[in-house]
């Protein structure tokens, strides 16, 4: 059977849409015409993914929490002795999307033609990434589907909860930020020119500081819209200029050059290296294949040539340990604890550990960032405000004395 999308008029002339299957459009037409219903259009679920985003096909990936969602279920459903294709069937019957629902109904399909799961799933690269796809083909050749399609939601969720992590430690900074640029934009282009005009038409010799921030002032009050656009201008055409891989690599290497900023940006890219080649071995991946897709996920692009590098060593038959170890990249204990997996023979397990190992690093180091951060901005914003403040009462001390 396959998956037909259809509009049809129910029978109080209300247009309704969704999916059904049946073995052809005639039948599907005919199940909609049972249920009392007027097709107005019937056409087989599109297979591939539609980039255009029309009708039902799947032109997005799913998110985090769907993808492990979907996952979840399969793993209940195939655990359960329930055949792929019904579980498949179940789980897009439970799905609340329409675009859900679709894609599995049409991987469904194609696994009933013949095709294995994985082989379905790879209809839809965007939904389903290499590593997931890699993963369930290991799980179906080994015969434990159910319990690779566990782990891989547990590894999804995992994903997702640091994500959520790293999203909400940065959260407050940002708006403090956001917050404390526009608290001084705001003094400098509408406050201060108000204030000072009263000092400057007394004719009185100005102090320096107030000089300075008068000038300054006046350059946020003309010219502020201006550096606003300058300013989005170079973010665009930055963003175009990393689109060039040379370019990119060479903004990637200089990032991990910069102090606290390089330090964090290494220590994510070998936790999620370190967490995608641990789902991939424990699920009975080749290590040689599984260190080429964990490369695919390493998002610093200096980092990525150097693992893929690691990949070819251990292809020619070096350790994994020494492969890594030559890149320069993986922290010392990472690297002892593979090195104590390859000897003992458990290295999914060490893989497994030191990337919850990796993970809670990343998590402190985000939080010493995060907890350096705000009494930085609290000194900056105070700083500002006494600037602006002793510019003002400069005047106002030397007109007193002047007085006096």
């Amino acid at each position: 059977m396959a998956a037909f999308e259809y509009i049809a008029l129910d029978p109080r002339g209300r247009e309704q849409k969704g999916l059904i299957e049946a073995d052809s459009a005639r039948q599907a037409r005919q199940l909609l015409r049972e249920k009392q219903w007027s097709p107005l259009e019937v056409k087989q679920a599109k297979a591939k993914e539609d980039i255009s985003g029309g009708g039902f096909a799947f032109g997005r990936g799913l998110s985090a929490r769907d993808l492990a969602l979907v996952t979840r279920q399969l793993a209940t459903l195939v655990q359960a002795a329930l055949p792929i294709e019904e579980a498949l069937r179940a789980a897009a019957a439970q799905s609340s999307s329409q675009k859900i629902k679709s894609m599995l109904l049409a991987v469904r399909a194609r696994v009933m033609e013949g095709h294995s799961l994985a082989g379905s799933l790879r209809e839809y690269p965007s939904a389903f990434p290499e590593l997931y796809r890699a993963t369930v083909a290991a799980g179906e050749h080994a015969g434990h589907l159910g319990l690779v399609l566990d782990q891989l939601a547990d590894y999804t969720d995992q994903r997702q909860q640091s994500r959520q992590k790293i999203q909400l430690a940065l959260l407050y900074p940002v708006i403090l930020l956001v917050a404390s640029l526009a608290i001084v934009v705001l003094l400098l282009g509408y406050v201060v020119p108000d204030v000072v005009k009263v000092f400057v038409n007394t004719g009185q010799a100005l102090p320096a500081l107030t000089t300075g921030l008068i000038a300054v002032s006046e350059v946020v009050q003309h010219w502020g819209w201006l550096m606003l656009i300058g300013i989005v201008a170079a973010a665009l055409a930055m963003r175009q200029a990393l689109r060039d891989e040379k370019i990119k690599r060479r903004w990637h290497a200089l990032i991990l050059r910069i102090p606290l900023v390089g330090r964090l940006a290494r220590a994510t890219n070998t936790a999620r290296f370190a967490s995608t080649l641990a789902i991939l071995t424990r699920s009975g991946v080749p290590l040689v294949d599984a260190l080429g897709i964990a490369a695919a996920v390493i998002a610093n692009l200096r980092i990525r040539d150097k693992v893929i590098e690691a990949a070819q060593r251990v292809r020619e038959g070096g350790s994994l340990t020494r492969a890594l170890d030559a890149t320069g990249e993986f922290p010392p204990m990472m690297l002892h604890m593979i090195a104590s997996g390859e000897k003992s023979g458990e290295l999914d397990q060490m893989l497994a550990r030191t990337a919850r190992n990796q993970e809670n690093d990343l998590a402190a180091q985000i939080s010493l960032m995060v907890g350096l951060f705000e009494p930085f901005m609290l000194v900056f914003m105070g700083a500002v405000v006494l600037v602006i403040v002793l510019a003002i009462l400069l005047p106002i001390l030397s007109l007193n004395q002047l007085v006096g």
